[in-house]
């Protein structure tokens, strides 16, 4: 006899709709989105043609639901959505409390493999090798929790990574008895070989785990990745990736980066609902890595073990396929191209005032659409509340103690008009100095 979610998984989303008696409208599930897409694809140019196309940008930005009264320069910590990846998640939420246990288990849960297939096929993996999270801290505790250490065992990482994920080693430290070191890298880095190098010589006979960042949040800082995993190899190292800001932020596959595994969000640069991130295992390490929730051994090598964390909702999972469906319209190199473009629109200008220092790199491939930029002299957590106070401009001081700076990250939605805003008001700080 087949189980419970077995038989209500053979029910196709019409035929659930019709036994609940509610109404099916495939073009309203789907059509907005392939339209919009559709015609945003067809848009002719190169990504450096379309990157300054202000009727192409303006036509994306009508796809959000953005408060225009103020300027969010924070889209590196999350993202808005657009409309109809917030409407097809509102729709699945509606047919999920129909009657769970049925159309959410059932009907909608089943559809979640869809999805796997389609993230699989862009970035050049295996369907059975990605796996859907609630964001990249998920994903990357797995991995870090995931592996098995002995106590004296060292991991590696460097002094510019993602707090959470350095308070993950050190609970291990405190519980585990492991030892976390973290290396310095220059501030920005455009010599590849060199950050390879400085990981390469702090390894030693204990180093067991690496972490890396794809982008580091700080700064926008893209590390070599690819570089770094095969030296990680050659010491039979495992290399953990943290690509919060990078899946599609910049155009690349992970098939490219031959790497093991890379943990991202998905509710930044996607664009899909808040709460949604992806791992990424290899299928031969699948199995050499603990699930941070407990699965049947029987899963062992499914990447599926990762996604056992008890009840959760199918609607935001299964919208992740409309932000899909939105980032391949626009594209994925022109996409990028227009990141680049508007943080040039704002960095270059900044740079010609004495004072003014940028910790990112604008040269080609070191960085995208995020950078971290300083007045010397001025307090960053005061001008980022001030920025805020004053001009209604959303961004992030940061304190580190190898610099410090706000960073700004606009997004395919910004508007050159806010843009100028916020050049007008740091100008004003930077020869005038901080108001009281």
């Amino acid at each position: 006899m087949p189980s419970r979610r077995t038989f209500l998984g053979t029910f196709t989303l019409p035929a659930a709709a019709a036994a609940l008696g509610v109404p099916f409208r495939p073009a309203v599930l789907k059509g907005k989105a392939l339209d919009i897409a559709a015609e945003l694809s067809r848009h002719p140019g190169s990504p450096a043609d379309v990157a300054d196309d202000e009727d192409f940008w303006f036509e994306v930005g009508r796809a959000f639901t953005v408060d225009r009264s103020l300027v969010n320069l924070n889209n590196g910590g999350v993202s808005p959505s657009p409309a109809w990846v917030q409407d097809a998640m509102k729709r699945h939420l509606d047919f999920s409390n129909l009657a769970p246990p049925y159309t959410m288990w059932g009907v909608l849960e089943p559809q979640r493999e869809g999805v796997r297939q389609r993230m699989a096929a862009q970035w050049g993996v295996d369907t059975e090798e990605i796996a859907f999270t609630r964001n990249a801290s998920e994903s990357l505790q797995t991995m870090q929790l995931g592996l098995d250490f002995q106590r004296g065992d060292q991991v590696l990482t460097t002094t510019q990574d993602y707090p959470r994920m350095i308070t993950t080693f050190q609970q291990r430290e405190r519980r585990d008895g492991i030892v976390l070191r973290q290396i310095k890298i220059p501030v920005p880095a455009e010599d590849p070989a060199e950050v390879v190098r400085l990981f390469e010589t702090a390894v030693t006979p204990r180093t067991k785990a690496i972490l890396a960042c794809h982008m580091i949040n700080l700064t926008g800082q893209i590390l070599p990745v690819r570089d770094l995993s095969a030296m990680a190899r050659r010491h039979g190292i495992p290399l953990i990736i943290d690509g919060a800001h990078a899946l599609a932020h910049f155009d690349f596959r992970l098939d490219d980066l031959d790497v093991d595994n890379y943990s991202t969000s998905l509710h930044k640069w996607l664009f899909a609902p808040h709460g949604t991130g992806l791992l990424y295992v290899r299928r031969g390490k699948i199995k050499d890595i603990w699930p941070m929730m407990a699965a049947p051994n029987s899963m062992d090598t499914n990447i599926r073990k990762f996604e056992e964390i008890g009840t959760h909702p199918a609607a935001n999972y299964l919208a992740i396929g409309e932000a899909l469906t939105f980032h391949q319209g626009i594209g994925p190199a022109r996409k990028a191209a227009r990141l680049v473009w508007l943080r040039d629109y704002w960095a270059k200008p900044l740079l010609e005032i004495d004072g003014v220092r940028l910790h990112t790199s604008l040269k080609p491939g070191f960085a995208c659409g995020i950078a971290n930029v300083q007045i010397e002299g001025v307090d960053p957590g005061k001008l980022n509340s001030w920025l805020w106070d004053r001009h209604r401009i959303i961004s992030v001081g940061i304190k580190h103690p190898e610099f410090q700076g706000i960073r700004v990250s606009p997004s395919v939605y910004t508007q050159r008009e806010e843009l100028d805003r916020f050049v007008d008001a740091m100008t004003t700080v930077a020869r005038k100095g901080l108001p009281e």
